[in-house]
């Protein structure tokens, strides 16, 4: 998923910000604007990401539904394969145990493209979620001067006043234009498009 792509490029900013307080005077520093969004919960968040969530867990009861059904089934030829092993001539219980594994695997295969197919629509669904996200970060960033936006999962404290995640959300369930609410840095820098 994409988040896992954020988290190194997060961390690397994070990592690029303390090796700044090393290197650069307090001067300097001082100067530097910084924020933090949570992204996760921006894309989960907004109304297109609480549709989203939606869809997919539709998707996933009735995925799950199946599941059961077949898992019970299983259970129930296991009961019954464990009655009847007394009875039943040792080849007919071998023929019996083996179709129940063969059924057994094909179900853990199903699982495991129930799985995949999961995977795939949260991405297709989340993934336009997330680049408006970022790109309304980056033009918060532009617009009222932050040097450096990072994401709230690789950060282990921020005060809350640093936290633009509430805006994005606002940002994007309004369609995504933002007024600047505070003059950019020094230099003319236009707001992104």
């Amino acid at each position: 998923m994409t988040r896992h792509i954020l988290r190194p490029l997060a961390t690397f900013a994070a990592a690029a910000l303390a090796l700044a307080v090393l290197l650069f005077p307090t001067a300097a520093l001082a100067e530097t604007k910084v924020a933090v969004v949570d992204v996760q919960r921006a894309v989960a968040s907004t109304e297109d990401g609480l549709r989203a969530q939606a869809t997919l867990k539709k998707l996933f009861d009735a995925r799950q539904q199946e599941l059961n059904k077949k898992q019970q089934d299983m259970q129930r030829q296991r009961e019954d394969i464990d009655k009847q092993a007394k009875v039943l001539p040792k080849e007919a219980l071998q023929r019996r145990i083996d179709e129940w594994q063969k059924q057994m695997m094909e179900l853990q295969a199903v699982f495991v493209d129930y799985n995949k197919e999961l995977e795939k629509k949260q991405k297709e669904l989340t993934d336009p979620i997330f680049e408006k996200i970022m790109g309304i970060v980056k033009r918060i960033a532009t617009t009222e001067g932050y040097d450096l936006v990072v994401d709230k999962a690789t950060v282990a404290y921020s005060r809350t006043d640093l936290d633009l995640t509430d805006k994005c959300i606002q940002l994007y369930n309004s369609g995504g234009t933002a007024a600047p609410t505070a003059p950019a840095a020094s230099g003319s820098a236009a707001p992104a498009k």
